[in-house]
């Protein structure tokens, strides 16, 4: 645990001076910040013509987590890749650390940079909680926010995974989206059209446990479980990977 701990907090220091983190952080929380007010906005003026009453936490969170199928992937393309392409990989594998621990290492760093952003969002809610009378739904709100952390984590977990088979980092970065795109909706669009084997689909698909769940106030044990495999996935690849590239 402190090699994971040693990579993880080098790992979060070099978010906060790489420009990219930077230009991401600003961009999605510019855009979550103009998409907050636009709805409150709409809210108050159509207050007396819309029956589905106040707006919730959903106005953040929805918007974010789409942002991250489209951002995230400039996080994770250079965990892995980048450490092969400047030949810096031999140096770690002959190091006194398990290949699991550098996987691991690797995206929790990731993981605390985008809980860090993840934090900063919160003072949407918090805004909102003032304007809306008499508050927003707690219980929404945490289940909504639990949803997005266990997204940000899986697909941070499949992201390191796919810049352990990449030496470029715009390789990683393209092969890493597509892996986004297929779990957030190739799956989801192919459960919609297939005569069979939806379900299964279905399950695969992160929006149906986001969106169709948590998103909406129910965590479920299933949806926790579904996260948590990806994450095992992921890391469990990335490792294998890693471990490949030191018997070569």
């Amino acid at each position: 645990m402190r090699n994971i701990w040693i990579i993880a907090r080098r790992e979060y220091k070099l978010y906060f001076i790489s420009p990219i983190a930077y230009v991401i952080a600003f961009l999605m929380l510019l855009i979550i910040g103009i998409l907050f007010a636009l709805a409150l906005v709409y809210y108050s003026n159509n207050a007396f013509m819309m029956p589905m009453g106040a707006p919730d936490v959903t106005i953040v969170t929805q918007p974010f987590v789409f942002l991250m199928v489209l951002s995230l992937p400039a996080l994770t393309m250079r965990l892995l890749a980048d450490e092969q392409r400047m030949g810096t990989m031999e140096l770690l594998l002959t190091a006194p650390v398990r290949d699991w621990e550098l996987v691991a290492g690797k995206w929790l760093g990731a993981f605390l940079f985008m809980l860090t952003l993840i934090g900063v969002t919160l003072i949407f809610p918090i805004m909102l909680n003032g304007v809306v009378d008499p508050g927003i739904d707690q219980g929404l709100m945490v289940a909504a926010y639990v949803g997005v952390i266990l997204v940000s984590a899986a697909f941070l977990a499949l992201g390191v995974a796919v810049s352990a088979l990449f030496s470029n980092n715009l390789a990683a970065f393209f092969a890493t989206l597509v892996v986004f795109v297929v779990f957030w909706w190739m799956f989801d669009l192919a459960a919609g059209i297939l005569p069979a084997g939806g379900e299964i689909l279905r399950y695969l698909s992160m929006q149906s446990h986001f969106y169709g769940s948590m998103n909406r106030g129910i965590i479920n044990l299933s949806d926790v479980v579904y996260f948590l495999s990806l994450i095992a996935l992921g890391l469990f690849t990335g490792s294998v990977a890693v471990e490949t590239r030191r018997w070569r």
